[in-house]
């Protein structure tokens, strides 16, 4: 299985020169650490950064620049931050290319639940993932295959609260990269070493289909 730096490192080596791409909680922010620095990706936080760099190193910690997550960032150079509802309405005006977002499940069709597992969940609202999903010109999902009980993630119908409907085009695990494509669903495009499309099926509750 890859790890997570690793599943970090297969999105960035994705992302195309010149692309604005907001980065959410959790694994998608380690996306940052893995840009070619020779790339033009210009990253973007929906907290009001743009132009934002990899994690700076222990001793150069700026307590006042930020991610979404609230993890230390660097800026990288021509890089801004502004205010919160500027940084939405590049979200909402449809100016983001790529949003990479983590979730609970995803469906075969591209819906995507990744806010809350229960009616009865802690999170007060979806927040800005919802906006992000509906925004952005693209989404793509970076998440483990299964639940840490072994359960899949990778669904035919989302089971938990949803946070968009057919958003997803592509997800990145820690077994594989698919794209979720309209009449056939989830398209197995790369497997990790050692792994069958057999056993990935296996893992994953809904029909897969091999790359042609």
């Amino acid at each position: 299985m890859w790890n997570r730096t690793r599943m970090a490192a297969r999105v960035a080596q994705d992302i195309p020169e010149g692309w604005f791409v907001n980065l959410g909680i959790g694994i998608p922010t380690m996306v940052a650490d893995h840009v070619p620095p020779d790339r033009e990706v210009i990253l973007h936080s929906e907290n009001g950064i743009l132009g934002m760099g990899p994690a700076p190193a222990p001793d150069a910690v700026n307590p006042w620049l930020v991610n979404a997550g609230k993890q230390p960032v660097t800026l990288r150079p021509g890089g801004s931050f502004f205010h919160h509802a500027d940084s939405f309405a590049m979200i909402r005006g449809g100016h983001i290319d790529l949003c990479v977002l983590g979730a609970f499940e995803v469906a075969e069709n591209g819906d995507i639940a990744n806010w809350a597992t229960s009616e009865n969940d802690s999170a007060p609202a979806v927040g800005g993932a919802m906006d992000l999903a509906a925004g952005a010109k693209r989404l793509w999902v970076v998440m483990e295959h299964t639940t840490k009980d072994g359960a899949p993630k990778l669904v035919g119908r989302c089971s938990y609260p949803l946070t968009a409907m057919a958003a997803v085009q592509r997800v990145y695990t820690n077994l594989a990269v698919l794209d979720v494509v309209a009449g056939r669903g989830f398209v197995v495009r790369e497997i990790v070493p050692g792994l069958s499309l057999a056993e990935l099926q296996a893992k994953t509750a809904a029909p897969l289909h091999a790359d042609a």
